[in-house]
């Protein structure tokens, strides 16, 4: 069973497919504007905000560590990842992690 349909109805059937979509578009973004109008509308009660007692002063930096070298700087590698490589090289040397001075730890990629 073969339907033929000339020119002319398949042209108003096109037509009539993309008003549908469109229609429909429209009436969804006028569904998402009014939802946002009446969302926008209901702000929800924010208590009075209470004053926040005076704040101390900073407290200064604590000495460093006995025994710690300095800042360490990291490129391109995890915290954890370097404190397992400072344990590694100290078992490796049998040298205690704090008499050790790690300047800086890089990842080294392959190109």
């Amino acid at each position: 069973m073969t339907l033929k349909m000339d020119l002319g109805d398949a042209l108003i059937d096109a037509v009539m497919g993309w008003a549908i979509v469109f229609l429909g578009i429209a009436l969804l973004v006028l569904v998402v504007v009014l939802v946002g109008k009446i969302m926008s509308g209901k702000k929800p009660a924010v208590p009075a905000p209470t004053p926040a007692p005076a704040a101390a002063p900073p407290a200064p930096p604590a000495p460093p560590a006995p025994g710690a070298a300095g800042d360490l700087k990291l490129y391109d590698t995890p915290d954890r990842d370097a404190a397992m490589i400072m344990a590694i090289v100290a078992d490796e040397l049998k040298v205690p992690v704090n008499e050790l001075r790690f300047i800086s730890i890089r990842e080294v990629k392959n190109k």
